[in-house]
């Protein structure tokens, strides 16, 4: 959903940060050994599910009242790791329970991930 709806902007800086770690510092939120390094902290799993219920309960009520846009952003220190992961997973999730949803995702630092080739970003 998108457009001039409502929505909502969580911080996802409460979950330990792969950023810090150099192993993860190229990688991001959509790389497996990121989302193994954000799923094993217990406090991911604490996040995912307020997120989860606010962002379906949201979603499942605008459907209803016919509402056509809703978004949801992630924030965290670069916007490479864990706001991916959480953009990403529920995007996913919000799929497969609203099949009629149109989800889109936008990761607004993608273009200054750092890579391989230039680590700096």
């Amino acid at each position: 959903m998108d457009g001039h709806g409502g929505g909502f902007v969580f911080d996802c800086r409460s979950v330990p940060n792969p950023g810090r770690e150099p192993e993860y510092r190229v990688l991001t939120g959509l790389d497996p050994a990121v989302i193994d390094f954000v799923e094993r902290d217990p406090a991911t799993e604490a996040f995912w599910t307020s997120v989860r219920d606010l962002a379906e309960a949201h979603v499942s009520e605008y459907v209803r009242r016919g509402f056509e846009s809703l978004t949801v952003s992630f924030g965290c220190t670069g916007g490479q790791h864990r706001s991916v992961y959480f953009a990403e997973r529920l995007a996913g999730h919000v799929a497969g329970v609203f099949p009629d949803v149109r989800v889109r995702v936008h990761h607004r630092e993608e273009p200054y991930w750092p890579t391989r080739e230039n680590p700096d970003g």
